[in-house]
């Protein structure tokens, strides 16, 4: 056994090879970081532009009301005169205008910028870093992910234009260079770090953004986010902020996400996205155990388009999409945007799970339809009294379909299944239901009489489930709803 002194020597020598080796890597990393931008700032400030757009306000037609004053007071006629001023047929239209950033793509004068910096516009300007300016017009927009392209005519001008980089490589800790135009002020250089990835602010059905604490501030919008090699990874877009001034909490939409958007824009002059004609919802816990799966993830079919890519492939309400071409769909919301990437008219795998195991359908990826128009909602009746019967231990009473509750409730002809009349406190009003919601299927099983239900809670009871799956619609969505069950009994 060797002797203590041996036996600390060995121990100082591992702990000096180990600080040695962790005061190289320390110095490494602070190499990376660089000490001054402005070599790249210089490089790179010529391509960010400022956009400004005018818009025509049209007098109102309806009057303001005229505020009350005390009998005889000054600001009476004051303010009498004020609004017959502001609204006589011969006044002449107010201009509004509004800032906003955007960078040049390439040496022909394209320019991409925010769909919102653009947005009702009558005139856009495009003010380059030299101060010259130059009437824009616009190519094309998608206000999906908020985007635009304008287009200007440089003449002999060479133009500086700044290259794609890749977005996906970033990662949180690097470094990022914001450009923009904040406040009007003219071109502005702010530096931060990547803080997070793939945030989702509910601006859109595709969100990802990058989130930075670069300061983005008014003004910033459509400006590029740079990479420390020069590349845009990002196009700031929105901040969050109680005050409207940057907190360190700023917002850009990958590159990866927005060159296929904006390749589109310059060939077409709108997107053209991948559709698999599907309505989704999110899986819930409950929602796969009672479907048989171990973990909640994956995106569960609720509806299918009936001339849709989806049908075609024989995809079926309650399949849990699990994987779409070869890419793992950890949680629903990533769907949608993988799908509008891919290339319409592409066979694609798509890996689902269906009846407690795993399958994998070819779907032809279609292209995505513009939306249809938004079907005025039904008015509400006027509530009656509760029909039906009531499904013992869900707090909820069903009836079959029938003209007066078709009426009532504003459902269609070709609706099927059970109408819930009334819902108490319990598990059906836990999990959302309300009088109106039709339920279609439970357990996978059609249900038409109250007995059809009745009889699968009980089934499902009987077999020691927690939870039971049902279908339900109205004239809003169509969804699963994993139902909790009272206590089950033991076989």
């Amino acid at each position: 056994m060797p002797s203590p002194m041996i036996v600390s020597r060995r121990w100082m020598v591992t702990t000096i090879a180990a600080l040695a080796i962790f005061a190289q890597s320390a110095a490494a990393m602070a190499r990376e970081a660089p000490g001054s931008f402005a070599d790249l700032a210089e490089k790179l400030l010529p391509a960010v532009v400022n956009i400004s757009t005018t818009q025509t306000i049209k007098n109102p037609e309806r009057v303001p009301e005229m505020p009350q004053f005390p009998p005889g007071s000054p600001f009476e006629d004051f303010f009498k005169e004020f609004l017959e001023r502001q609204t006589r047929p011969d006044a002449a239209p107010k201009r509004a205008t509004s800032l906003g950033s955007g960078f040049i793509i390439d040496a022909g004068g394209y320019v991409v910028t925010n769909n919102h910096v653009i947005a009702d516009a009558d005139e856009i300007t495009v003010t380059l870093h030299d101060d010259t300016t130059h009437k824009a017009t616009l190519v094309g927009r998608d206000s999906k992910t908020d985007l635009a392209v304008l287009k200007i005519d440089p003449g002999k001008k060479a133009l500086v234009a700044v290259p794609w980089g890749n977005s996906d490589d970033s990662r949180i800790g690097d470094w990022v260079l914001a450009i923009g135009n904040p406040f009007g002020l003219g071109g502005t250089v702010t530096a931060g770090i990547v803080s997070a990835r793939a945030r989702d602010i509910n601006a859109g059905p595709y969100d990802d953004f990058i989130q930075t604490d670069a300061s983005i501030n008014r003004g910033n919008s459509g400006g590029p986010l740079f990479n420390s090699t020069g590349e845009v990874v990002g196009i700031n877009t929105a901040i969050f902020s109680p005050s409207g001034g940057s907190i360190g909490i700023g917002f850009a939409i990958p590159a990866s996400l927005a060159k296929p958007v904006i390749d589109d824009l310059k060939q077409f002059g709108r997107t053209r996205r991948g559709w698999l004609g599907v309505r989704i919802q999110s899986l819930d816990p409950e929602l796969a155990e009672s479907m048989g799966l171990s973990e909640s993830k994956g995106a569960l079919v609720a509806s299918i388009n009936a001339d849709g890519p989806a049908a075609k492939a024989k995809l079926k309400p309650g399949d849990v999409i699990l994987k779409f071409d070869g890419r793992d769909i950890t949680e629903m919301r990533k769907l949608p945007r993988i799908v509008a990437e891919t290339a319409i008219g592409k066979k694609t795998p798509v890996e689902i799970w269906r009846d407690g195991k795993r399958m994998t359908l070819d779907v032809a990826v279609g292209e995505l339809p513009e939306e249809p128009e938004e079907v005025a909602k039904a008015p509400e009746k006027p509530q009656t009294q509760a029909q039906g019967q009531v499904v013992p231990g869900t707090g909820m009473t069903v009836s079959p379909l029938n003209p007066a509750l078709r009426e009532r409730f504003g459902l269609e002809d070709d609706t099927v299944g059970l109408v819930v009349t009334d819902v108490k406190d319990g598990a059906a009003a836990d999990k959302g239901i309300k009088p109106g919601d039709v339920v279609i299927e439970a357990g996978n099983k059609p249900v038409r009489n109250p007995a059809d239900l009745i009889k699968a809670v009980e089934a499902a009871k009987a077999s020691s489930q927690k939870f039971l799956l049902l279908r339900v619609e109205n004239p809003q969505a169509l969804r699963y709803v994993a139902l909790p069950l009272a206590e089950s009994k033991k076989k």
